[in-house]
């Protein structure tokens, strides 16, 4: 996968290793699904003070990378 995500990472031993932001227990899809559900970056910043908008838009590329490398049969 291309792109620089200095800001996701994956230690086992945080969230079973799923993918992070910046090591934190904020997980990159439960930042994907607070966009998904209408919330903008300064918003989540709001709610997670933990995170920067820089954060926020680096989640959203390294889905973005992760949905380019898999095929999907979409049902009708």
């Amino acid at each position: 996968m291309a792109g620089n995500f200095d800001r996701i990472t994956q230690t086992p031993e945080i969230l079973a290793g799923r993918a992070t932001v910046r090591g934190l227990r904020i997980s990159v899809a439960h930042v994907v699904n607070l966009v998904a559900n209408g919330m903008t970056p300064a918003q989540i910043v709001v709610e997670l003070p933990d995170l920067q908008e820089e954060d926020v838009r680096q989640a959203l590329w390294y889905a973005a990378a992760l949905a380019q490398d898999e095929l999907h049969t979409l049902r009708a």
